[in-house]
Protein backbone atom coordinates (compact mmCIF):
# COMPACT_ATOMS: atom_id res chain seq x y z
CA UNK A 1 0.00 0.00 0.00
CA UNK A 2 2.67 2.58 1.14
CA UNK A 3 6.30 2.34 -0.46
CA UNK A 4 9.03 4.77 1.56
CA UNK A 5 12.15 5.01 -0.19
CA UNK A 6 15.19 6.73 0.92
CA UNK A 7 13.64 9.09 2.09
CA UNK A 8 15.65 12.29 3.55
CA UNK A 9 14.56 15.59 4.39
CA UNK A 10 17.09 18.84 5.13
CA UNK A 11 16.11 21.63 6.61
CA UNK A 12 19.35 24.09 5.76
CA UNK A 13 21.81 22.33 7.16
CA UNK A 14 19.64 19.95 9.82
CA UNK A 15 19.13 16.44 9.12
CA UNK A 16 15.48 16.01 10.00
CA UNK A 17 14.63 12.78 7.91
CA UNK A 18 17.66 10.36 7.47
CA UNK A 19 17.77 7.54 4.63
CA UNK A 20 14.43 6.24 5.51
CA UNK A 21 12.54 3.17 4.40
CA UNK A 22 9.88 1.14 5.05
CA UNK A 23 7.02 -0.38 3.68
CA UNK A 24 3.19 -0.57 4.96
CA UNK A 25 0.92 -3.10 3.93
CA UNK A 26 -2.96 -3.36 3.65
CA UNK A 27 -5.23 -3.01 6.76
CA UNK A 28 -3.85 -3.10 10.02
CA UNK A 29 -2.94 -0.03 12.68
CA UNK A 30 0.26 1.16 12.30
CA UNK A 31 2.46 3.31 15.22
CA UNK A 32 4.89 5.85 13.98
CA UNK A 33 6.87 6.07 17.46
CA UNK A 34 9.60 8.56 18.98
CA UNK A 35 10.12 10.96 21.27
CA UNK A 36 9.43 15.02 20.08
CA UNK A 37 11.73 16.38 17.83
CA UNK A 38 12.65 12.29 16.31
CA UNK A 39 11.13 13.53 12.49
CA UNK A 40 7.87 11.57 12.54
CA UNK A 41 5.83 14.86 11.51
CA UNK A 42 8.17 15.71 8.76
CA UNK A 43 8.08 12.42 7.64
CA UNK A 44 4.00 12.20 7.82
CA UNK A 45 3.76 15.55 5.68
CA UNK A 46 6.23 14.03 3.48
CA UNK A 47 3.94 10.78 3.07
CA UNK A 48 1.03 12.63 2.46
CA UNK A 49 2.59 15.46 0.11
CA UNK A 50 2.25 18.22 2.12
CA UNK A 51 6.43 18.59 2.17
CA UNK A 52 9.03 17.89 -0.35
CA UNK A 53 11.56 15.51 0.08
CA UNK A 54 15.22 16.12 -0.24
CA UNK A 55 15.45 12.96 -1.75
CA UNK A 56 14.07 9.96 -1.75
CA UNK A 57 10.29 8.20 -2.86
CA UNK A 58 6.89 7.59 -1.12
CA UNK A 59 4.54 5.51 -3.60
CA UNK A 60 1.16 5.24 -2.24
CA UNK A 61 -0.66 2.46 -3.99
CA UNK A 62 2.02 2.94 -7.01
CA UNK A 63 1.41 5.91 -7.33
CA UNK A 64 4.42 8.91 -6.28
CA UNK A 65 3.57 11.28 -4.63
CA UNK A 66 5.52 13.95 -6.05
CA UNK A 67 4.68 12.70 -9.32
CA UNK A 68 1.29 12.15 -9.32
CA UNK A 69 0.02 13.59 -6.21
CA UNK A 70 -3.31 14.00 -7.50
CA UNK A 71 -3.78 9.90 -8.03
CA UNK A 72 -1.77 9.32 -4.96
CA UNK A 73 -3.67 12.02 -2.42
CA UNK A 74 -7.22 10.29 -3.33
CA UNK A 75 -5.71 7.18 -1.18
CA UNK A 76 -4.87 9.22 1.93
CA UNK A 77 -6.94 10.84 4.76
CA UNK A 78 -4.84 13.14 7.02
CA UNK A 79 -5.52 14.13 10.10
CA UNK A 80 -2.24 16.77 10.50
CA UNK A 81 -1.33 17.60 14.90
CA UNK A 82 -3.75 20.57 14.58
CA UNK A 83 -6.97 19.80 13.22
CA UNK A 84 -7.48 22.03 10.11
CA UNK A 85 -11.08 23.40 11.16
CA UNK A 86 -12.87 26.33 10.65
CA UNK A 87 -14.12 27.21 14.16
CA UNK A 88 -17.02 29.23 12.99
CA UNK A 89 -18.54 26.76 11.25
CA UNK A 90 -20.71 23.98 12.71
CA UNK A 91 -19.27 20.00 11.83
CA UNK A 92 -22.08 19.26 9.59
CA UNK A 93 -21.28 23.08 7.72
CA UNK A 94 -17.08 22.34 7.62
CA UNK A 95 -17.56 18.57 6.71
CA UNK A 96 -19.90 19.43 3.21
CA UNK A 97 -16.80 22.08 2.40
CA UNK A 98 -14.42 19.51 2.87
CA UNK A 99 -16.14 17.06 1.32
CA UNK A 100 -16.63 19.26 -1.93
CA UNK A 101 -13.12 20.17 -2.30
CA UNK A 102 -12.05 16.44 -2.24
CA UNK A 103 -14.74 16.39 -5.53
CA UNK A 104 -17.49 14.90 -3.89
CA UNK A 105 -21.21 15.89 -4.95
CA UNK A 106 -24.90 15.49 -4.60
CA UNK A 107 -25.93 12.16 -2.69
CA UNK A 108 -22.71 10.75 -2.65
CA UNK A 109 -21.79 14.18 -0.57
CA UNK A 110 -24.66 14.18 2.01
CA UNK A 111 -24.52 9.98 2.15
CA UNK A 112 -20.51 10.58 3.31
CA UNK A 113 -20.90 13.24 5.55
CA UNK A 114 -23.76 11.15 7.35
CA UNK A 115 -21.50 8.08 6.96
CA UNK A 116 -18.61 9.83 8.57
CA UNK A 117 -20.24 11.93 11.36
CA UNK A 118 -22.04 8.34 12.79
CA UNK A 119 -18.54 6.64 12.31
CA UNK A 120 -16.97 9.19 14.60
CA UNK A 121 -19.82 10.25 17.06
CA UNK A 122 -20.41 13.38 16.34
CA UNK A 123 -24.33 13.73 15.44
CA UNK A 124 -24.82 14.97 18.82
CA UNK A 125 -23.00 18.06 18.14
CA UNK A 126 -22.93 17.95 14.74
CA UNK A 127 -25.10 21.65 14.56
CA UNK A 128 -23.23 23.64 16.86
CA UNK A 129 -20.10 25.77 16.17
CA UNK A 130 -16.65 23.62 16.50
CA UNK A 131 -15.41 26.66 18.69
CA UNK A 132 -17.61 25.79 21.09
CA UNK A 133 -16.87 21.80 21.05
CA UNK A 134 -14.04 20.32 23.72
CA UNK A 135 -10.80 19.13 22.36
CA UNK A 136 -11.92 15.48 22.12
CA UNK A 137 -15.10 16.28 19.85
CA UNK A 138 -12.28 18.56 17.85
CA UNK A 139 -10.69 15.58 17.09
CA UNK A 140 -13.32 13.74 15.76
CA UNK A 141 -14.43 15.96 13.40
CA UNK A 142 -10.79 16.39 12.24
CA UNK A 143 -10.57 12.94 11.90
CA UNK A 144 -14.30 12.69 10.38
CA UNK A 145 -12.83 15.11 7.46
CA UNK A 146 -10.22 12.79 7.03
CA UNK A 147 -12.62 9.73 6.36
CA UNK A 148 -14.31 11.84 3.53
CA UNK A 149 -13.95 10.63 0.08
CA UNK A 150 -13.25 6.90 1.64
CA UNK A 151 -9.39 6.69 1.19
CA UNK A 152 -7.83 3.47 2.05
CA UNK A 153 -4.97 4.85 4.57
CA UNK A 154 -6.13 7.33 6.97
CA UNK A 155 -2.65 9.44 8.37
CA UNK A 156 -3.44 10.45 12.18
CA UNK A 157 -0.71 13.12 13.59
CA UNK A 158 -0.40 12.84 17.64
CA UNK A 159 -4.35 12.67 17.59
CA UNK A 160 -4.14 12.29 21.44
CA UNK A 161 -2.30 15.21 22.18
CA UNK A 162 -3.94 17.65 24.58
CA UNK A 163 -6.74 15.53 25.66
CA UNK A 164 -8.37 14.29 29.05
CA UNK A 165 -8.16 10.77 29.90
CA UNK A 166 -11.54 9.80 28.86
CA UNK A 167 -11.40 11.07 25.46
CA UNK A 168 -7.86 9.40 25.07
CA UNK A 169 -9.53 6.07 25.75
CA UNK A 170 -12.70 7.01 23.15
CA UNK A 171 -10.02 8.06 20.76
CA UNK A 172 -7.83 5.14 21.16
CA UNK A 173 -11.41 3.23 20.08
CA UNK A 174 -11.96 4.49 17.84
CA UNK A 175 -8.81 4.38 15.91
CA UNK A 176 -9.33 0.72 16.84
CA UNK A 177 -12.79 0.32 15.45
CA UNK A 178 -11.07 2.37 12.36
CA UNK A 179 -8.02 -0.35 11.73
CA UNK A 180 -10.86 -3.22 11.10
CA UNK A 181 -11.87 -1.28 7.29
CA UNK A 182 -8.80 0.73 6.87
CA UNK A 183 -5.25 0.87 7.19
CA UNK A 184 -4.42 3.63 10.18
CA UNK A 185 -0.76 5.05 10.74
CA UNK A 186 -0.80 7.55 13.72
CA UNK A 187 1.97 8.99 15.47
CA UNK A 188 2.76 9.31 19.38
CA UNK A 189 5.70 9.01 21.66
CA UNK A 190 3.29 8.00 24.48
CA UNK A 191 4.29 4.21 24.85
CA UNK A 192 1.31 2.43 26.22
CA UNK A 193 -1.04 4.25 23.84
CA UNK A 194 1.04 2.95 20.98
CA UNK A 195 1.33 -0.87 22.38
CA UNK A 196 -1.86 -0.72 23.71
CA UNK A 197 -3.73 0.04 19.87
CA UNK A 198 -1.38 -1.27 17.46
CA UNK A 199 -0.83 -4.18 15.16
CA UNK A 200 2.55 -2.87 14.18
CA UNK A 201 5.02 -0.40 15.35
CA UNK A 202 7.79 2.13 13.74
CA UNK A 203 10.22 3.45 16.13
CA UNK A 204 12.05 6.26 14.70
CA UNK A 205 14.80 8.42 16.97
CA UNK A 206 17.18 11.32 14.80
CA UNK A 207 15.40 10.89 11.57
CA UNK A 208 16.13 7.10 11.35
CA UNK A 209 14.24 4.10 11.40
CA UNK A 210 15.66 1.94 14.48
CA UNK A 211 12.70 -1.12 14.64
CA UNK A 212 9.74 -1.83 12.47
CA UNK A 213 8.08 -5.19 14.34
CA UNK A 214 4.84 -6.36 16.24
CA UNK A 215 4.73 -5.01 19.63
CA UNK A 216 5.59 -9.07 20.96
CA UNK A 217 8.30 -9.29 18.81
CA UNK A 218 9.78 -5.70 19.99
CA UNK A 219 9.54 -6.92 23.52
CA UNK A 220 11.35 -9.80 23.29
CA UNK A 221 14.32 -8.25 21.46
CA UNK A 222 15.25 -7.47 25.62
CA UNK A 223 13.18 -10.70 27.47
CA UNK A 224 15.49 -11.63 30.19
CA UNK A 225 14.97 -15.61 30.06
CA UNK A 226 17.44 -15.98 32.83
CA UNK A 227 15.82 -13.82 35.38
CA UNK A 228 13.07 -14.08 37.86
CA UNK A 229 11.96 -12.25 40.42
CA UNK A 230 10.22 -13.25 43.33
CA UNK A 231 8.15 -12.20 46.62
CA UNK A 232 7.98 -14.87 49.49
CA UNK A 233 6.39 -15.16 52.70
CA UNK A 234 9.24 -16.23 54.63
CA UNK A 235 12.30 -13.90 56.20
CA UNK A 236 15.12 -13.10 54.77
CA UNK A 237 17.62 -15.62 56.21
CA UNK A 238 15.36 -18.05 55.14
CA UNK A 239 14.59 -17.55 51.68
CA UNK A 240 18.16 -17.14 51.32
CA UNK A 241 18.68 -20.84 52.62
CA UNK A 242 15.88 -22.34 50.65
CA UNK A 243 17.43 -20.10 47.34
CA UNK A 244 20.89 -21.93 47.80
CA UNK A 245 20.03 -25.43 47.82
CA UNK A 246 18.37 -24.65 44.43
CA UNK A 247 21.50 -25.83 42.03
CA UNK A 248 19.72 -24.13 39.16
CA UNK A 249 20.23 -20.25 40.36
CA UNK A 250 23.44 -19.17 39.71
CA UNK A 251 23.29 -15.21 41.74
CA UNK A 252 20.92 -14.05 44.17
CA UNK A 253 20.25 -10.85 45.79
CA UNK A 254 17.31 -10.43 48.61
CA UNK A 255 15.89 -7.76 50.71
CA UNK A 256 12.80 -7.70 53.25
CA UNK A 257 10.42 -6.04 51.59
CA UNK A 258 7.99 -6.46 55.10
CA UNK A 259 8.25 -8.06 58.14
CA UNK A 260 7.47 -11.67 57.26
CA UNK A 261 7.82 -11.38 53.51
CA UNK A 262 11.17 -11.32 51.11
CA UNK A 263 11.45 -9.82 47.91
CA UNK A 264 13.94 -11.57 45.36
CA UNK A 265 15.89 -11.05 42.15
CA UNK A 266 17.50 -14.38 40.85
CA UNK A 267 19.72 -14.53 38.37
CA UNK A 268 19.22 -18.77 36.64
CA UNK A 269 22.22 -20.99 35.44
CA UNK A 270 20.29 -22.78 32.97
CA UNK A 271 18.46 -21.07 29.95
CA UNK A 272 15.37 -22.33 30.34
CA UNK A 273 13.10 -19.69 32.84
CA UNK A 274 10.16 -21.69 33.37
CA UNK A 275 12.50 -24.97 34.29
CA UNK A 276 14.55 -22.88 37.26
CA UNK A 277 10.98 -21.25 38.34
CA UNK A 278 9.64 -24.90 38.83
CA UNK A 279 12.99 -25.77 40.56
CA UNK A 280 12.32 -22.42 42.72
CA UNK A 281 8.26 -23.54 43.40
CA UNK A 282 8.84 -26.86 44.49
CA UNK A 283 12.12 -25.55 46.49
CA UNK A 284 9.73 -23.85 48.48
CA UNK A 285 6.50 -25.48 48.68
CA UNK A 286 8.88 -27.93 50.57
CA UNK A 287 10.18 -25.75 53.14
CA UNK A 288 6.67 -24.95 53.39
CA UNK A 289 7.43 -21.46 52.67
CA UNK A 290 4.48 -19.85 50.12
CA UNK A 291 5.22 -17.81 47.13
CA UNK A 292 3.50 -14.93 46.57
CA UNK A 293 4.80 -14.10 43.33
CA UNK A 294 7.06 -15.75 40.72
CA UNK A 295 7.34 -14.18 37.78
CA UNK A 296 10.34 -13.68 34.50
CA UNK A 297 11.72 -10.59 33.95
CA UNK A 298 10.55 -9.05 31.08
CA UNK A 299 11.46 -6.06 29.20
CA UNK A 300 9.15 -3.62 28.90
CA UNK A 301 8.50 -1.74 25.47
CA UNK A 302 9.65 1.74 26.99
CA UNK A 303 13.14 -0.25 27.42
CA UNK A 304 13.96 -1.42 23.85
CA UNK A 305 12.61 2.34 22.51
CA UNK A 306 15.55 3.54 25.13
CA UNK A 307 18.18 1.46 24.14
CA UNK A 308 17.10 1.79 20.59
CA UNK A 309 16.64 5.51 20.49
CA UNK A 310 20.14 6.08 22.83
CA UNK A 311 22.33 3.32 20.60
CA UNK A 312 20.68 5.44 17.61
CA UNK A 313 21.77 8.64 19.01
CA UNK A 314 25.52 7.53 19.65
CA UNK A 315 25.94 5.98 16.32
CA UNK A 316 24.64 9.07 14.17
CA UNK A 317 26.46 11.45 17.46
CA UNK A 318 23.43 13.27 18.02
CA UNK A 319 23.56 16.12 20.46
CA UNK A 320 21.60 18.56 22.00
CA UNK A 321 21.62 20.70 19.03
CA UNK A 322 20.12 17.66 16.86
CA UNK A 323 16.96 16.92 19.98
CA UNK A 324 14.46 18.81 18.22
CA UNK A 325 13.26 19.42 14.70
CA UNK A 326 13.28 23.27 13.99
CA UNK A 327 10.32 25.34 13.43
CA UNK A 328 8.31 25.41 9.96
CA UNK A 329 5.33 27.14 8.20
CA UNK A 330 4.64 23.66 7.55
CA UNK A 331 4.12 22.34 11.03
CA UNK A 332 2.91 25.77 12.70
CA UNK A 333 -0.66 25.91 14.18
CA UNK A 334 -3.17 27.27 11.24
CA UNK A 335 -5.33 29.85 12.22
CA UNK A 336 -8.98 29.46 10.55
Amino acid sequence: MIQVEHLTKYYGDFLAVSDLSFEIGEGHVYGFLGPNGAGKSTTMNIMTGCLSATEGHVRIDGFDIFEQPKEAKKHIGYLPEQPPLYLNETPAEYLRFVGEAKGLRGQDLRDQVESVIAQTGIDNVRNRRISALSKGYRQRVGIAQALLGNPEVIILDEPTVGLDPIQIIEIRDLIQDLGRTHTVIFSSHILPEVQTICDRILMIAHGRLVAFDAPENLEKRLLAPNEVTLLAEAGLEDTETILAGVEEIAEVQAEEAEPGRTGAHVTLSCKDAYEGSRAIFLAFAQAGKPLLELSVKRASLEDLFLELTEATGEETGAGPETESEPETPETEEEQP
